[in-house]
């Protein structure tokens, strides 16, 4: 592996945009759980999937594909690595072609989220549970949440994963009829914030590769949360009903729990239980 001192900056940048072109075109919509999105002209993942996937703006991926002089974060080159599925020596090359040293390994990441609200929701196990920011962001998921639901590595966002995830929007059995509620409400917690570029980002990177998204923001709808009713059909546990409940963490008051109860009569804690503990 070349050191960062043995290349110039022109030849990192050149490198550094051959090696994510090549890895992007490694992958397939269906590798990282997305929609194929009808006939593509080019193999591989489109450069706005991958900033979806990664969290990032379509303009500055484009952008440090293309090999501009633009700032890198090691947090944002960690999210493309986990876009592109690249393992430990490759997300280290990726650190050194950015210019970048490479993280130590086993190095923790800073935490976001105290111990006691992951303790809060690993205990609402086996029953989903999951924490998210004002920008609908996910900041901690259990796993209850992550096999019911279908969540994973590179599920970062509620909106975005609500359109993008194929496997999530096969099994939501009203997800058309639910889809315009949950625009709606995204467009009412943005109106809270007017000028926040957190949910600009949001709807400009979901806006690249969801054109049913696109109508239903031109809609300019605006509704409110509300104690809601799920009602998935799972691949392998079947029809299972929840009831979900949003609270607010008062200490953080712009983050929101969102904890699911199986609805009672309905056999889904009985499936749900065979799900998560799947031994005869």
């Amino acid at each position: 592996m070349p050191s960062k001192t043995s290349m110039t900056v022109g030849d990192r940048r050149h490198q550094l945009r051959d090696y994510l072109r090549t890895h992007r075109a490694r992958l397939t919509p269906e590798d990282v759980g997305m929609a194929a999105g009808g006939r593509r002209r080019t193999p591989g993942l489109r450069r706005e999937e991958v900033a979806v996937l990664a969290g990032v703006g379509v303009s500055w991926y484009t952008w440090l594909e293309q090999g501009r002089d633009i700032n890198v974060s090691p947090e944002v080159l960690d999210a493309i690595g986990r876009a592109l599925r690249l393992d430990g020596p490759e997300r280290a090359h990726l650190y050194l072609l950015a210019g970048l040293n490479p993280p130590r390994d086993h190095e923790p990441p800073a935490a976001a989220v105290t111990p006691e609200l992951r303790a809060l929701i690993d205990g609402w196990m086996p029953r989903p549970a999951m924490l998210r920011d004002r920008h609908w962001n996910l900041l901690a998921v259990n796993d209850a949440a992550r096999t019911v639901f279908g969540y994973g590595d590179t599920d970062h966002n509620c909106l975005i994963s609500f359109f993008t995830n194929a496997m999530y929007r096969t099994m939501y059995v009203h997800w058309s009829a639910v889809a315009p509620e949950v625009v709606a409400a995204f467009r009412a917690d943005a109106a809270e914030y007017l000028g926040d570029p957190g949910f600009d980002r949001v709807v400009e990177d979901l806006g690249a590769v969801s054109p049913e998204f696109v109508d239903l923001w031109a809609r300019h709808d605006v509704g409110r949360h509300v104690q809601s009713l799920k009602a998935i059909r799972h691949p392998e546990a079947g029809d299972m009903v929840f009831d979900k409940s949003t609270l607010t963490v008062a200490d953080h008051p712009e983050w929101r729990l969102d904890l699911y109860t199986p609805r009672p009569d309905t056999g889904t804690e009985e499936r749900m239980a065979r799900l998560m503990d799947p031994r005869p």
